[in-house]
């Protein structure tokens, strides 16, 4: 049913749904088909980073060479491909060049690296320079597997986005697929109990930024594949709706209102097709439009509440979504024409399905133990799509919810709400290596990644 809300109210609960799941499955152990699934659990490739030569002093006064030092050996650190070498076992060596290598330092305990990554960073009229460097440790003839130069502006930042490009460089040329360094998380952030907007950040939690200034309640937010507009709900003195902000022009462009209650909009992953939810029938039930928000057509024709809608971006031909025909809201799939329904959940409350860049599995919230008196616990699950084995992601840390995919289905964002306050944070697709991306203070919610 839908929930009626004050307009100042802090968090819209309704384009969640809550479904209860106790489905039987085997006694497999579920990490493994989802190591195997989303390529983790191989064994990992021991990279050492160097830190970069300052060409010029003023790269080393300024910060700009710590910065990018840092964010290069968080990158490969986060990866989820490498055992990378601890700052305290590398040698103490800065090698700018191939000429100033010696690879037997690299090779040699404690480092022990089969890779290593070097280079060197110089600043002159205004200009900030970067040469990096990837070598086989182990390779006597050719140990050069990569060597890139980089430019771009004498700031922080800039040194931040050449050192996300580099690792990007070596994780899809060590990885096989590309980085994720350079994709960017969107997310409704304010303080509890008052207005959000609509913010971005580095995939790693760094330049956050707000892009909307509404005054009001702004969520659930959706960039669209090609990382031009971002789609979210906002409050409105009619009602819930969604609204559309340009990335290229920073502000807001037209999109249609249809009237009621419009919620959780979801781009297909080629860009031609928004789904969304609507009550304009009287019920909510999923609808599907162009990007423009016509050629309106209804998927859903039941009674109880549809929301929720996440494209297979593998596909774009199936939708999940979150349905209370049952009483009990469940996590349904059907192809694009509202056909071939399947039920995927059974008990439990289960909200937020997100599908994954492969296609395979579909990450969810879920509290298994929901229900009168129960101690309950939202966590964050992964079910593949066609066994319906599931694993559990998160365990006994404060209420999980929203989980959303990377663009290399190696890592899932989520939020957090512990201790009065709501986070957004990280982890690899198996569980593992958690870490904190924002610490507002006030309530970070619902993340999207965007698709690259």
């Amino acid at each position: 049913m839908i929930v009626s809300l004050p307009r100042k109210s802090a968090v819209l609960r309704i384009s969640l749904f809550i479904a209860l799941i106790g489905v039987p499955f085997s006694g497999l152990r579920a990490q493994d088909w989802v190591r195997t699934g989303t390529n983790l659990g191989v064994s990992k490739i021991r990279i050492a980073a160097a830190d970069f030569k300052a060409a010029t002093p003023d790269v080393q006064t300024s910060g700009l060479k710590s910065a990018f030092d840092q964010v290069l050996y968080n990158d490969l650190r986060y990866a989820g491909i490498f055992d990378v070498v601890s700052k305290s076992m590398i040698p103490t060596a800065t090698p700018g060049s191939p000429q100033e290598i010696n690879l037997a330092q690299w090779t040699a305990e404690p480092a022990n690296s089969a890779y290593v990554a070097f280079g060197a960073m110089s600043a002159a009229g205004g200009h900030l320079a970067v040469q990096g460097f990837l070598y086989d440790t182990h390779s006597t003839q050719n140990p050069q597997v990569l060597g890139k130069q980089y430019g771009g502006e004498v700031t922080a930042d800039s040194a931040r986005q050449i050192a996300h490009r580099f690792a990007d460089e070596i994780i899809e040329r060590l990885g096989g697929v590309p980085g994720i360094a350079e994709t960017k998380i969107f997310y409704a952030s304010g303080q509890a109990g008052g207005n959000k907007e609509i913010w971005e950040m580095d995939y790693d939690g760094m330049n956050e930024h707000q892009l909307t200034h509404l005054g009001t309640i702004s969520l659930s937010p959706h960039v669209s594949p090609d990382n031009s507009r971002v789609a979210f709900i906002s409050l409105g003195k009619n009602g819930w709706s969604i609204r559309m902000y340009s990335l290229d022009l920073g502000r807001l462009t037209a999109f249609p209102a249809w009237g009621g209650t419009t919620l959780s909009p979801a781009w297909s992953s080629d860009g031609t097709k928004l789904a969304f939810s609507s009550d304009r029938s009287g019920d909510p039930e999923i609808y599907v439009s162009d990007p423009g928000g016509s050629a309106v057509r209804r998927l859903t024709a039941f009674r109880g509440p549809d929301v929720s809608p996440v494209w297979n971006p593998k596909t774009n031909t199936q939708l999940a979504w979150v349905s209370g025909r049952t009483k009990l809201p469940q996590i349904y799939i059907m192809d694009s024409d509202g056909a071939n329904i399947s039920r995927m959940t059974d008990g439990g409350y289960a909200t937020s399905p997100s599908w994954s860049p492969s296609g395979q599995f579909l990450a969810f919230a879920w509290n298994r133990s929901y229900g009168p008196g129960a101690p309950g616990g939202e966590d964050i699950y992964v079910m593949d799509i066609a066994s319906k084995r599931w694993t559990q992601l998160t365990h006994e840390s404060g209420a999980n919810d929203f989980p959303s995919w990377s663009p290399d289905s190696r890592h899932i964002v989520f939020q957090r709400e512990q201790n009065g306050r709501t986070e957004i944070w990280m982890m690899l697709a198996d569980g593992t290596d958690q870490q904190q991306l924002t610490h507002g203070g006030g309530s970070n919610t619902m993340p999207n990644w965007s698709w690259k």
